[in-house]
């Protein structure tokens, strides 16, 4: 039952973010969504460790201290800021990494998305604003990818979804 009602959950968020990423112009990408979590090495942990409100990799790292699960999908998974880190060659450390815009916009959409599928009825426009902020004192993720993410969930929250989604769309064709 818990496999079930997993499927259900990441399908249901992987459409919603389908859905977005049409709205904000980037498509195609967005049938590319959260795949990998279809396969056996986060399916199984999904399943496993389901929990209804919130994702099972938090589960899993309460456990473990780590989500094999998580680090599959980060792994595989352009639109996650985890995914944008490499040695800097002058400091011999792991270091952020600038996201290419694309899949800044696709972070934003599966952010919202995540919003109103773990909130349900609940979710207003700033909740995805808010999650960000939660925590952003302790995010490892470049200043110019963090920024932009920032701008589209504070216009999110001010301005709504169409005027935030027409923004996204002017602000790629220039």
């Amino acid at each position: 039952m818990k496999a079930l009602k997993h499927f259900c959950t990441i399908t249901k968020h992987r459409h919603k973010v389908v859905a977005h990423c049409f709205k904000a112009g980037i498509g195609w990408q967005g049938l590319f969504h959260d795949l990998s979590k279809y396969t056996p090495a986060e399916f199984l942990a999904g399943a496993k460790y389901y929990q209804g409100n919130r994702s099972p990799n938090e589960k899993e790292r309460e456990l473990f201290g780590y989500s094999s699960a998580w680090l599959h999908h980060k792994g595989r998974n352009r639109h996650h800021f985890e995914y944008w880190t490499d040695y800097n060659p002058a400091t011999k450390q792991i270091r952020p990494v600038k996201m290419p815009t694309k899949y800044v916009i696709e972070m934003f959409c599966d952010r919202v998305a995540a919003s109103k599928i773990y909130q349900g009825k609940k979710y207003t426009d700033k909740h995805p604003l808010e999650y960000f902020l939660k925590g952003k004192p302790t995010r490892v993720i470049h200043t110019e990818s963090s920024d932009l993410l920032e701008k589209l969930l504070t216009m999110l929250s001010e301005k709504g979804e169409s005027e935030t989604f027409g923004f996204i769309k002017k602000m790629q064709k220039k």
